[in-house]
């Protein structure tokens, strides 16, 4: 048995390697997704644009105008000088943010009233501006403290609640390091959902599934020679992306590494499976890449990569516990960023097993069905 399961292999692996689809498949999507979310998406805010309207001109708007470019997040890129110029920044793209401040405002600080700072932002990018206002709503909070440290100077007896914040896992609150680990997720779906339904299809396409059939090879053992090959294709994936992680992104690993494995043995029992699947409602190549496609999207969109989970309608997060990917991406990430082991990833795990055995257990009956 396992001599042709062996001669299966290495015919399989001759095969991927010698078919332009099948090398094309093997080396762009990771090269791509690596570049694409390693460099070039980047949701960090570093240095925004800043429209200052100062129409007070005073000591006090100028302190607080250099706390804003004392911060390093802000850059002012236009002074306008009244409220149609200031429009116009932010309606031209010139400004992402305008701090407007109104005339009386240092004299109002100085007999110690409150002032309001009016603070407008580009809400084009929904992401983007929500970070841009919590820096600018920061600084001015900020500010309003030293003022209010100045003026309690001299004074005993008033309490005092600091506050210190510390973020864990990414302490930098860098893009990449959230991107990066689930770039191996989707590697490993896209290229073993592929290979796994395009190597199958291919035999019944150009005619050699009924030679294979004829010969005393079994359909399990046919099956296990189809897939084996894509797992130590999915296994070398995770390893080259870890290291590129690692070595090129900066990624922080702190979780074992077996967890990380084991995980990805799990995690291929259902792409694999589905890339059976797929192969027997398959007649072409061509019908397989489509339909490998379709099961990529939804199950990307919904895995958690991008877009938090909890912030989906209540169905559609009901939908997702459905879906392997996500699982995959919380182990992931909770090795990678976290640094957890099996004591915390046990259910996802397990959801990643008790999946994996219903799609492999299905498909595997269905592509038996298809032989016989």
């Amino acid at each position: 048995m396992w001599g042709r399961i062996a001669v299966l292999v290495r015919k399989e692996f001759r095969q991927a390697l010698r078919e332009p689809r099948m090398r094309a498949v093997l080396v762009v999507p990771p090269i791509l997704q690596l570049i694409v979310f390693g460099f070039a998406v980047n949701l960090d805010v570093d240095s925004a644009a800043l429209a200052w309207m100062d129409r007070d001109n005073s000591p006090e708007s100028r302190e607080l105008r250099d706390s804003f470019v004392g911060s390093g997040y802000f850059r002012i890129t236009t002074a306008p000088a009244d409220e149609r110029e200031l429009q116009l920044a932010l309606d031209s793209g010139k400004a992402q943010v305008a701090v407007a401040i109104l005339p009386g405002f240092g004299a109002g600080v100085a007999r110690q009233r409150s002032q309001a700072v009016q603070i407008l932002v580009d809400g084009t990018n929904s992401n983007t501006a929500s970070i841009i206002a919590g820096y600018a709503l920061r600084i001015v909070q900020d500010h309003s403290n030293k003022l209010l440290q100045r003026r309690l100077e001299g004074k005993t007896g008033i309490p005092n609640v600091p506050a210190a914040s510390r973020v864990w896992f990414n302490p930098e609150l860098r893009s990449r390091v959230y991107f990066v680990p689930g770039v191996l997720v989707n590697i490993i779906l896209l290229v073993t959902l592929l290979l796994t339904a395009l190597a199958i299809v291919r035999e019944r396409e150009i005619g050699t599934m009924e030679q294979l059939m004829v010969t005393p090879i079994r359909p399990i053992e046919l099956m296990i020679g189809k897939t084996l090959p894509f797992a130590c294709v999915g296994l070398v994936n995770m390893v080259t992306t870890t290291l590129a992680a690692l070595l090129v992104f900066r990624v922080p690993f702190g979780g074992p590494p077996w967890v990380l494995l084991a995980s990805t043995l799990l995690y291929l029992m259902t792409t694999l499976g589905a890339g059976l699947f797929l192969s027997t409602i398959s007649h072409t190549q061509q019908q397989a890449m489509l339909g490998a496609f379709f099961f990529f999207q939804p199950a990307f969109m919904l895995s958690g990569f991008a877009f938090p989970i909890r912030n989906m309608p209540e169905p559609v997060q009901w939908l997702t516990y459905f879906n392997p990917v996500r699982y995959f991406m919380e182990i992931v990430r909770g090795v990678f960023l976290k640094g957890v082991g099996i004591e915390a990833l046990w259910p996802q795990m397990l959801a990643l097993f008790v999946i994996g055995s219903g799609v492999l257990t299905l498909s595997a009956l269905r592509f038996h069905k298809r032989l016989d």
